[in-house]
């Protein structure tokens, strides 16, 4: 398997969101990428710039980043198709993987392709590698993210070429991939959420050494979420038993469920359902199984607690607040009659 390693520069509405055109938040001007093979050995490097056709002002935190302006854009960059096309051609027909650093990459690319009407080739589910949180897992505790420049320092590597341009951050990362324990780490897959599953059928399910992951369809409603049984039925991650909850799902803010179930032979096994928005403006479910600790059950109970409190507290304030608007009302009223 060969690992094409790529990285965009992007612009975006020099005005700010109000700005943006729908559905492209984020406009492509540079693609860069490094091609490994099964040793993560360099075998070649794709670099194309890309003539802006929505965003023809930079934004002023991109210039001062990249360096670039739209006069070398205009200059030096081809379209987006064209430049598509190539980079498509040049990552291969033999299997690959896509490497990034970070989540963000392959959902703005597939949202380019998307707006200049270009046909997706990716399958579903889309799995890839993100170095960033393969990095987090080997060298940190998995949480908490590092920077690439970061990344390359804490390695010791020479910096010989600048950040920040797409080229250079796919050289960078290429090499800090081929210097991590992939054996180990790079069963830690990623998958992308711009193309979901079309129906139930597909619904993806993926398992780790220590959690699994249920990336469910689109629905119409948070509340469609809950009421389907394979989204809210809880599994242990070591043995796939049907397990009986302790704690049932519960909610904490806007987007987030929590639930606490027990396995009989390998103990707690905790749920977090995270309620997303696709770009159809629909709603779909990302729920992850992990095994869990007596430490986890008490901050699952305190979430619990928590939630409720706030809860009760805003339905407090929203009686409250109805109650003087009718007094109000009530006294505007006697002083008319």
């Amino acid at each position: 398997m060969n690992y094409i390693v790529f990285d965009l520069e992007w612009n975006q509405s020099p005005n700010g969101k109000e700005d943006s055109v729908e559905h492209l938040p984020f406009e492509i001007i540079e693609i860069g990428a490094v091609k490994l093979n099964g040793n993560f050995e360099e075998t070649g490097t794709f670099h194309k710039l890309i003539r802006p056709k929505v965003y023809k002002k930079m934004h002023f935190k991109i210039s001062e980043v990249t360096h670039m302006d739209m006069a070398e854009l205009r200059q030096a960059g081809e379209p987006f198709d064209v430049v598509m096309n190539r980079f498509l051609a040049w990552c291969g027909e033999e299997e690959f993987r896509f490497c990034t650093w970070g989540s963000m990459d392959l959902t703005e690319l597939q949202r380019n392709m998307a707006y200049h009407k270009l046909p997706n080739p990716f399958p579903r589910p889309l799995l890839y590698l993100d170095i960033q949180k393969l990095y987090c897992l080997q060298y940190g505790d998995g949480k908490n993210k590092v920077s690439l420049d970061m990344a390359v320092q804490l390695q010791g590597m020479e910096e010989e070429r600048p950040f920040h341009r797409a080229l250079d951050d796919a050289y960078y990362t290429g090499r800090i991939l081929s210097v991590m324990d992939m054996e180990t780490f790079g069963t830690y897959v990623s998958v992308d959420y711009y193309g979901l599953p079309r129906n139930k059928a597909e619904e993806y399910r993926l398992h780790f050494p220590e959690y699994s992951k249920y990336v469910s369809r689109e629905f119409d409603s948070r509340e469609d979420i809950l009421k389907d049984k394979d989204i809210t039925d809880m599994k242990c991650v070591k043995c796939s038993r049907m397990l009986r909850k302790k704690l049932r799902w519960f909610p904490y803010g806007q987007r987030f469920y929590f639930c606490l179930a027990v396995c009989p032979e390998h103990g707690y096994v905790k749920g977090k359902i995270r309620v997303k928005k696709s770009e159809d403006d629909r709603f779909y479910a990302v729920k992850t199984a992990k095994m869990a600790d007596e430490q986890d059950v008490e901050l699952l109970a305190q979430k619990k607690e928590d939630g409720r409190k706030k809860r009760s507290a805003k339905a407090h304030h929203k009686a409250a607040s109805k109650s003087l608007k009718g007094k109000s009302k009530q006294n505007q009223s006697d002083k008319v009659s």
